[in-house]
């Protein structure tokens, strides 16, 4: 069962910034997940929300800032706002990386960069996930590439992911894990596909989880695992 951390060690250190991620590598994740949005110069942009107003010093939307007026900004009043490529190159391949995509513009760009992660720096497809709530921003990716894993994610309806994910040929489903229990975890699993749920934190919703026999947890505290 893999150990995934959520925006990278939450639980520890502000959350999407290299001092999570590398937090998480320090606990021994078998996964980092992440969330980007577009600069508006087009660069991919690891931050949950789509303004920089709850995370930094700062107040305004993702899309209509540059990168170097992004990096302007602090969070906690220290920490930059990472790209994605600095966090790639952070995590160097010791950990899967999930890549929520946060709008639909991020699609092509995403696709783009893990196909050269792949060819030029020697990674492998299955080091990433794509997933997004936007299920048209999944069904980009997939068209634009049959190689890379995608999770489809949700917190409303188990079986519309499920229809959706073998529709494009998803790898995985990442599910709120109130929606789960044994039976309909083994139910997804046997169509090949594999069950992620998030945010589990408290130990004995972990315990609980851990007995739906998953394929991971995405987690804030990825110790407790």
């Amino acid at each position: 069962m893999l150990k995934i951390g959520h925006r990278g060690a939450k639980g520890f250190e502000p959350e999407n910034t290299l001092i999570s991620f590398q937090k998480a590598l320090d606990l021994k994740v078998d996964g980092i997940e992440l969330d980007v949005h577009l600069s508006l110069d087009d660069e991919l942009i690891v931050i949950h929300d789509e303004t920089i107003d709850r995370t930094t010093n700062g107040n305004g939307f993702v899309k209509t800032l540059s990168l170097s007026e992004l990096k302007a900004f602090r969070i906690n009043n220290e920490h930059e706002i990472p790209t994605l490529i600095e966090v790639l190159d952070l995590v160097n391949q010791n950990c899967l990386v999930n890549i929520e995509l946060k709008s639909y513009e991020t699609a092509e760009k995403i696709v783009v960069l893990i196909e050269k992660y792949v060819s030029e720096k020697n990674w492998k497809y299955n080091q990433f996930i794509v997933s997004s709530f936007d299920w048209n921003a999944l069904q980009q990716v997939r068209f634009l590439s049959e190689e890379i894993h995608i999770g489809v994610l949700t917190e409303t309806d188990l079986d519309l992911a499920l229809a959706f994910a073998k529709f494009i040929q998803a790898r995985s489903i990442h599910p709120h894990f109130h929606l789960l229990n044994k039976e309909n975890v083994s139910k997804i699993q046997a169509k090949g596909i594999h069950v992620f749920p998030w945010t589990i934190n408290e130990p004995e919703d972990i315990e609980k989880i851990k007995q739906y026999n998953i394929n991971g947890i995405i987690t804030d505290f990825p110790d407790r695992i």
